[in-house]
């Protein structure tokens, strides 16, 4: 009886260290707080004509956007956020028909995120709204537009204590176009 009482402050120091080395990294991944950053990727515009007859537009050009978020971070292992950010799509260019064909489009977006945390990566998925903008170029004649549609995302991130890599695909639900989807890889700060 003596001995087993001699070891049981050995196991709990055991059992100490291990909770705490093995919950620090869950925890790593939940910092709450205010958080910035910018991503760079690839936009695609894809635009039917206006009868099944008429040429597909499908361009893409290099796109970025910068971001503003806040993670509440209230539930171990699942982040909740919310996110708005400036997004410049390009401005992806072809031709159809031998005609010159440009569309500038840029917008604001706001999103809810939900994420999935295991210690240092994270994959989350968000749903939000884009307010867009755009001019469009067709052999020199231009036409504006703009509208406010719905938007989607998946995406994953690996954290290093307040600085996050991240990668994510994201979808634009815009009435005007066939498709609109934007591919990124960017850095976000948590102050």
């Amino acid at each position: 009886m003596h001995n087993i009482n001699r070891n049981i402050p050995i196991v709990s120091s055991f059992f100490l260290a291990f909770v705490f080395l093995f919950s620090t990294p869950v925890m790593a991944g939940s910092e709450s707080g205010l958080y910035l950053g910018g991503s760079i990727g690839q936009a695609t515009v894809t635009a039917k004509g206006d009868t099944p007859a008429d040429p597909e537009f499908n361009e893409d050009d290099a796109g970025y956007k910068i971001f503003l978020g806040y993670n509440f971070g209230i539930i171990p292992l699942i982040d909740l956020a919310v996110e708005g950010s400036y997004v410049d799509f390009g401005k992806p260019s072809g031709t159809v028909n031998g005609n010159n064909v440009e569309i500038d489009l840029v917008g604001w977006d706001a999103f809810g995120l939900a994420a999935l945390t295991f210690g240092p990566f994270s994959v989350f998925g968000k749903v939000g709204l884009l307010s867009w903008d755009s001019d469009s170029s067709f052999n020199g004649k231009t036409d504006s537009d703009s509208g406010s549609d719905s938007a989607y995302g998946l995406g994953a991130k690996f954290i290093l204590g307040s600085i996050a890599l991240r990668a994510e695909y994201e979808y634009f639900d815009v009435n005007e176009l066939e498709d609109l989807y934007m591919v990124s890889a960017g850095l976000s700060y948590t102050f």
